[in-house]
């Protein structure tokens, strides 16, 4: 589907950007992959990357700015949603900002989509969308509505959205394990024990969006199944034996990550690598092709860090961790 395509990707300068478009122009070989994004220098650093390929274009902008991204979206066929302002205690402080972003950017991202004749866009989510605790969270459960109903009011265009909803990426820049290993000599800050967090890597997170491309009719949200672990395994696997200070939840932090709450239960299917929330509205979560062979989760379900089946070790985390040391905070 995206061999040969246009692609562009709003935020595409950050962590995902960094993975998602090295590995899809290996894989798919798309004719034009844009980014756009604010920041000049991260994208003068990028471009730096990619010098010597032609198919990569940077394109400055803000999602804040339709007009702007009715520009950059004319010949585009696929679109990923990146771009956010995502540091929890940052949007407590700052929530006109926040708003501005998360909630103004994604119904300027969706009317130009559509304007645009955009094929396909896939939205990045977060775990704190599902019963959200925080401004940040609630702004992404609001943007995930406003992408799910972008798929009533596409027209004669077609223009098809859907989601993809991870939790806590292991190595990103402003991430808690670069964060350790910043403060290795130093007691480790941890907010409070009993503290769980989703584990994924850039690759599976790059791995769903592709997935959700070519699985999707529309209204979808996708959750790949991943692994859970507690806060002071996570310590342990950055500085074994290493002295801990219990610090205190920040502002609108959450103990736990939750990706699918108990109201989302009645429209969510299971299928082997990932689970899938299908829209309540206009009868779509009883579609057959949007269900597509998965199996209706039971009443009452939540898909918790904390009452997740699977677990990550210390040794598998540390493993990772030595194997991607020269990548680790960088992006």
């Amino acid at each position: 589907m995206l061999e040969g395509s246009s692609i562009l990707i709003t935020g595409g300068t950050g962590s995902l950007g960094h993975t998602f478009i090295p590995l899809t122009l290996k894989k798919y070989n798309p004719r034009r992959m844009v980014i756009f994004s604010r920041d000049e220098m991260k994208q003068w650093e990028m471009a730096k990357l990619f010098k010597n390929d032609a198919r990569v274009r940077f394109f400055i902008g803000d999602v804040r700015d339709k007009d702007r991204l009715s520009r950059a979206l004319h010949g585009i066929d696929f679109v990923v949603h990146a771009a956010a302002t995502k540091i929890v205690p940052t949007a407590e402080y700052n929530p006109f900002e926040c708003v501005k972003t998360n909630v103004f950017g994604a119904m300027n991202l969706i009317d130009a989509c559509i304007d645009q004749g955009v094929k396909k866009v896939v939205a990045l989510s977060t775990d704190k969308a599902s019963s959200p605790a925080n401004l940040y969270g609630a702004t992404k459960l609001t943007s995930d509505k406003l992408f799910i109903s972008g798929n009533s009011y596409s027209g004669i265009n077609q223009t098809k959205f859907s989601v993809v909803r991870y939790g806590n990426v292991m190595g990103s820049r402003g991430s808690v394990i670069p964060f350790f290993l910043s403060q290795k000599f130093l007691p480790l800050p941890i907010t409070d024990r009993r503290m769980t967090r989703f584990m994924i890597t850039l690759e599976q997170g790059v791995d769903l969006i592709w997935h959700a491309f070519k699985d999707m009719h529309g209204g979808e949200i996708y959750v790949k199944k991943i692994p859970s672990m507690g806060i002071c395994d996570i310590a342990e696997a950055v500085s074994p034996g290493g002295e801990i200070q219990i610090v205190g939840i920040r502002p609108g932090e959450k103990l736990h990550e939750q990706m699918i709450g108990v109201e989302d239960a009645p429209y969510t299917y299971e299928y082997p690598g990932h689970y899938k929330i299908l829209p309540a509205i206009n009868g779509w979560n009883e579609d057959p092709l949007r269900i597509n062979n998965g199996t209706r989760v039971d009443d009452g379900f939540i898909y918790s860090s904390d009452t997740n089946s699977e677990w990550m070790k210390v040794e598998s985390l540390r493993e990772w961790i030595n194997n991607n040391q020269c990548k680790i905070g960088k992006i």
